[in-house]
């Protein structure tokens, strides 16, 4: 399954956190965990505007997995989240300090 358009995960932004989403920049991230890579995509960058969190900025990516299918992400700019790399992090590590 090929990865999502922009217009995709446009979707999955106002789905999950309401609002217009409206495509800014594809950021290239790279996360390690204890020398294991995590993450080595593109996460695309959307400005909202009337999303009921009131964040000004979301960073959406999906991941393949192993039965073929996709899992998409959308995380909100606020907090400690400030960038598409802090996005990814918030995500991927976790599950990774898990395992």
């Amino acid at each position: 399954m090929n990865a999502p358009s922009n217009n995709q995960l446009k979707q999955v932004v106002e789905a999950e956190h309401g609002g217009a989403a409206t495509f800014v920049q594809s950021v290239p991230v790279f996360e390690s965990f204890r020398s294991k890579t995590v993450w080595n995509g593109a996460v695309q960058g959307f400005d909202l505007t009337e999303s009921p969190s009131g964040a000004p900025r979301a960073y959406a990516w999906s991941i393949g997995l192993p039965d073929g299918q996709r899992r998409s992400f959308a995380v909100l700019h606020g907090g400690d989240i400030a960038s598409a790399r802090d996005a990814v992090r918030a995500v991927v590590l976790p599950a990774e300090k898990k395992s």
